[in-house]
């Protein structure tokens, strides 16, 4: 058997003086976050309170305690600041403020004290990279001159050719298209160009400014004061940009978010890092503990690992373990690399399947085709998979997840089993990627439509009044959290089973022994006191006596089973 230990945390240093400092700080290794799963809310999906067809924090604040009872930690809220929304809310406006279709800063406050209340933390998303374009500095950088205090926020450069008519170089938006955009000057001529990595009406700031770096750390104080309990940070891996802005040219067969074999010159500047040591030393000053998360698209998971170093963040999406296929060698060799790889740096790694910008992995890990990242799926797409076969595989895989020593992360609906929706019109499509590719790439939709939480109505309980800012499908009832409450065997009561189990092994902080000897296809692993199998071939499997069943993927196999099914993973306990 080969053993797996994660290093230990390396010490941390005493907190600066303050009001806020704790006096007793939790001992080195012991942090929540350490073996926490949290849950990913995207609002405008989660729960419609005012029927308006868009969630809004009210509406989470409604379903809190179903996640309490759910057994997850913490929650992560997408975007709710002030927006213009052509980006779901990632283009921000105003970093101070509640956008009204979500509520108010009071429901906020409100938000807050009952998660707390209820034992949840509250992670917010900060979107640092770039600001809206109705953002109040980028509308006094389009007013003032070129070279002005204004434009030096953001970064606008000359244009190339005698006349400046084509852009500084020939960067691709991640969301299709050029990166820049020229703007007209005061007296209505042709003026600079300005970089946006993502959509035209994200202009990038520039993070050399020491102005942008003083008005974040007060925009982290500003949360922080009212009780956030951390941040997870948007395009974490982005910000600073190679200089000299080189020109490049991508590999196409690579997701839009980097992570590949060569990173983009706007994505993986090692001056990120400096960043996050002074956003390190703003959390510091406050009690409970407060974390950091990356969206970090950068591999290999040596490389992301320096993101988590002790003095920066304290997490980090894994996205070569999401990006995996169901598949026993390939699972061990990202979940070693993992292990290792975060351990050296003290931090614990972080387990996550699904998200607002991948296909839900109830359906991705069963396509037949292949998906970059950021393609979506659509009417038109090939390989996509019968749902019953694709949702049992969803269930193995997440069940293999949930065993694996670090924290976790959920997205909303996946514990209620949620495909991607695939045949969304064209005409509902809200994704700035869809329509910067003329509806060449699909882009996220399908995994935003908003959640079912009644078997019946109009919107299956999302609101009462049926309203859908993006149309849910008809069936969706089956999946609602009415139809799978108590019902022995459902994904709802799967999940809760398992995040009972792993919360009273604990195995968030215990070894990884691997089995060796499977046959092909099956991965087998000790964590603590319980020893998890997993099939990942296509045939069954001998079931080797590893203990008594206590949970199954797959409700048909129970204690005694001497098979094991393609598509399952069961967690046993006390060896035979």
């Amino acid at each position: 058997m080969t053993e797996i230990r994660p290093a230990s945390a390396a010490a941390v240093a005493a907190a600066p003086a303050s009001h806020r400092t704790p006096a007793a700080p939790t001992a080195p290794g012991d942090e929540w976050w350490r073996s926490a799963v949290i849950y990913q809310i995207y609002p405008r999906s989660f729960r419609d309170a005012n029927g308006d067809g868009i969630g809004d924090l009210p509406g989470i604040i409604d379903g809190l305690p179903a996640l309490a009872r759910l057994g997850v930690d913490a929650v992560w809220l997408s975007p709710f600041m002030t927006s213009p929304q052509r980006d779901a809310g990632y283009d921000v406006a105003d970093y101070r403020d509640v956008d009204p279709i979500f509520g108010t800063l009071a429901d906020y406050d409100r938000l807050v004290a009952t998660a707390h209340a209820l034992g949840l933390r509250v992670i917010v998303d900060l979107v640092p990279n770039h600001s809206s374009s109705d953002h109040p500095w980028f509308q006094a950088a389009l007013a003032a001159a070129p070279g002005s205090p204004e434009r030096a926020r953001y970064l606008f450069r000359d244009g190339r050719g005698v006349d400046g008519s084509e852009p500084p170089n020939n960067w691709d938006s991640v969301f299709g298209g050029r990166a820049w955009t020229r703007v007209s000057e005061a007296d209505g001529t042709p003026g600079q160009w300005y970089l946006h990595v993502f959509d035209s009406t994200q202009p990038d700031f520039d993070w050399t400014n020491p102005e942008v770096r003083a008005e974040f750390e007060d925009i982290l104080r500003f949360w922080l004061d009212r009780g956030t309990d951390g941040f997870r940070v948007d395009v974490a891996h982005g910000m600073i940009k190679e200089e000299g802005l080189p020109d490049f040219v991508p590999n196409p067969s690579e997701g839009s978010m980097g992570g590949g074999e060569q990173d983009p010159p706007f994505f993986g500047q090692d001056g990120v890092h400096e960043i996050y040591r002074a956003w390190h030393r703003v959390l510091e000053e406050y009690d409970g503990e407060r974390v950091l998360c990356a969206e970090a698209w950068v591999s290999p998971l040596s490389r992301m690992a320096r993101w988590v170093r002790p003095d920066e963040m304290q997490q980090a999406f894994n996205f070569p373990y999401s990006g995996t296929d169901w598949d026993a060698a390939a699972l061990r060799s990202v979940i070693d690399e993992s292990l290792a790889a975060f351990g050296a740096v003290g931090a614990p790694s972080t387990w996550v399947l699904s998200n607002h910008d991948l296909v839900r992995h109830t359906t991705r890990l069963s396509l037949t085709a292949e998906n970059p990242q950021g393609a979506g799926l659509g009417p038109r797409s090939v390989g996509i998979p019968e749902p019953e076969q694709a949702l049992g595989r969803a269930r193995a895989a997440s069940s293999l997840m949930l065993a694996l020593p670090g924290g976790a992360y959920l997205y909303q609906g996946e514990e209620l089993g949620l495909p991607e929706v695939v045949d969304l019109p064209d005409e509902a499509r809200q994704d700035p990627s869809f329509f910067r590719t003329n509806g060449e790439r699909y882009g996220r939709d399908g995994c935003r439509v908003p959640l079912p939480w009644e078997a019946t109505g109009a919107a299956f309980g999302f609101n009462d009044s049926g309203a859908s800012w993006l149309p849910m499908p008809g069936d969706w009832g089956r999946y609602a959290r009415s139809a799978q409450d108590g019902v022995e065997g459902s994904t709802l009561e799967l999940y809760r089973t398992l995040l009972h189990l792993r919360r009273e092994h604990g195995l968030a902080h215990a070894h990884l022994v691997w089995h060796e000897g499977q046959a092909p296809g099956v991965l087998a692993f000790t964590v603590g006191a319980v020893t998890v199998v997993a099939n990942t071939g296509s045939n069954p499997v001998s079931l080797p006596g590893y203990g008594s069943l206590v949970a199954s993927s797959d409700p048909s196999v129970t204690d005694g089973a001497e098979l094991l099914p393609p598509d399952t993973t069961v967690w046993l306990t006390g060896a035979a």
